[in-house]
């Protein structure tokens, strides 16, 4: 398993909390917080609006090729995949 080492910091009650639950399972505190961080990212609730609205201005610096080019390469494609080539 490939993983990143990260730094959080918890309340003390969190974290006797979780090495309790840690000590049952006979599991190590990074194994039970992976596994909490895991069931959150299930649970999280996915907007595709708001993960794009979070990019906008990313690439100021981005352009976007002319309506006529898309369509050019668009029946040029079209074209060779007609043609079998």
């Amino acid at each position: 398993m490939s993983a990143t080492r990260t730094q959080i910091y918890l309340r003390s009650s969190q974290r006797q909390r979780l090495d309790e639950i840690a000590g049952a399972r006979g599991a190590s505190l990074a194994a039970v917080v992976r596994e909490a961080v895991e069931l959150y990212i299930e649970q999280a609730p996915v907007d595709p609006t708001s993960a794009l609205e979070s990019t906008f201005g990313a690439a100021p610096e981005a352009r976007a090729p002319a309506r006529d080019d898309w369509e050019a390469r668009s029946d040029r494609l079209g074209a060779s995949g007609r043609s079998g080539g």
